[in-house]
């Protein structure tokens, strides 16, 4: 793929610059931008100086009035800076004219997001998602890119007489976009196989959601010993992650790490990592996880749910975990989140605190779907024993002179599979709870 948008060299002073028009929305703006900061810093930039504005509306040329566009670029000046990353949406030809006057790079919070999008992203398929939504936002900015684009050519090879060089580039990228769309057909084909095949053997699959730096990878990293990347930055792992662990109960669960959610997130990259989030909206429950030391979990709460509702999976059976339980001090603020979340578990990834709880909790979300069974099998199905060792928690073992008596946990669905097997003794029922 060639770059849309060559820099003359790396920025390396950023000014970030955020606008709202409400008077009520300025907290809200400000935490935001806060946020924009977190993004740049993941990405390595040094960030000089921030300003937060506010705008009686959106002007068409540069968002801002023209007053208040030339007193950013005076500030931009007398501070050195040579980039202005702007937590606002920007249009291409607000883009364009914003650069035209700094003479520096402007870019937005979109573009900021897919960079570090580009650098976490490790699978085939996280790299093709990404490389779809950099070509989706990239489209309608290559006007920008380069000065020869409005210049005509013919000859071999061209398309049609005249044909400038924008119409081409054009025309690549279309083609890129319709190869990348085949590819991940392909990837997300291969994931139904395997996901298939996870459910053949109908082992539970819990996926955990939340906004991003909650501690989603550390927590799976805790409870599995999986080794995935966990870093304090947000987006610091994109690709999903399933490891198997077995419970209290000795009932085996698949545990799945997902990509986290943020406020604002380019609707490029919303649509192209749905087969990234498929795993949450197939898993049998959510296991929610929020940072209850952030004094915007509320909002963190209900931007994840809003991703969730888009994808349908808003009505699964949820586990709230508030993690960083070690950072909340205040009391006032554990007995909020308490009486607004009375079925939550409150956790700490980093001292272990409430853990064993929360693994317990989980337990008997796995057990909702499972019973106890007693099971008389043929002595020669040594298969059938094999199975309820590997996919359920035997209890009880008895050796009959032609069968084997079993007590087990296992799931519905196994049991209906055996039914023929079930035995009772003396009228007592087959399945217990």
């Amino acid at each position: 793929m060639f770059e849309i948008k060559p820099r003359d060299k790396i920025v390396e002073r950023a000014l970030l610059v955020g606008a709202y028009v409400d008077p009520a929305d300025k907290a809200d703006a400000q935490d935001l931008l806060d946020e924009l900061g977190e993004l740049v810093r993941t990405l390595g930039i040094p960030i000089v100086d921030r300003m937060l504005v506010h705008m009686r509306e959106t002007q068409a040329r540069f968002l801002l009035g023209s007053g208040k566009a030339q007193e950013i670029c005076d500030h931009l000046q007398a501070r050195n800076c040579d980039v202005i990353i702007f937590d606002n949406e920007l249009t291409p030809a607000q883009q364009r004219n914003w650069e035209d006057l700094s003479k520096v790079t402007v870019i937005d919070r979109a573009e900021i997001i897919l960079d570090i999008f580009g650098m976490r992203a490790q699978t085939r398929e996280a790299r093709i998602q990404v490389d779809l939504a950099r070509m989706a936002y990239s489209m309608p900015r290559l006007t920008r890119a380069w000065g020869h684009l409005g210049k005509q050519g013919g000859g071999i090879g061209a398309k049609g007489e005249g044909e400038s060089q924008l119409e081409q580039d054009r025309r690549k990228i279309r083609g890129q976009i319709d190869r990348l769309k085949k590819e991940l057909v392909n990837v997300r084909q291969s994931r139904a196989i395997q996901r298939k095949d996870r459910k053949r053997a109908p082992v539970p699959n819990a996926a955990i959601v939340g906004y991003t730096n909650a501690g989603k990878s550390s927590l799976l990293r805790k409870l599995t010993g999986a080794d995935v990347l966990v870093e304090n930055k947000l987006f610091a792992t994109l690709d999903t992650t399933t490891r198997k662990i077995a419970l209290p109960n000795k009932q085996p669960l698949l545990l799945t790490d997902t990509v986290g959610f943020v406020r604002k997130l380019p609707h490029q990259l919303v649509e192209s990592f749905n087969a990234t989030l498929e795993e949450a909206a197939l898993s049998d429950f959510l296991i929610h996880v929020l940072d209850a030391s952030h004094p915007r979990v509320m909002e963190f709460y209900n931007t994840t749910m809003k991703v969730l509702a888009d994808l349908g999976a808003d009505t699964k059976q949820t586990l709230v975990a508030f993690n960083k339980m070690d950072k909340v001090e205040d009391p006032a603020t554990r007995a909020i989140l308490r009486r607004h979340f009375p079925e939550a578990v409150f956790i700490s990834v980093h001292d272990g605190q409430g853990l064993d709880e929360l693994v317990h909790r989980i337990s008997d979300f796995v057990s909702a779907g499972t019973g106890t069974v007693e099971l008389r099998l043929p002595i020669e199905r040594a298969d059938l024993l094999a199975r309820l060792h590997r996919e359920g928690a035997v209890r009880q073992v008895d050796y009959e002179e032609a069968f084997v008596r079993v007590r087990a946990t296992i799931s519905d669905r196994i049991a209906r599979e055996l039914s023929a097997f079930q035995a009772t003794h003396a009228g007592a029922p087959a399945v217990s709870r």
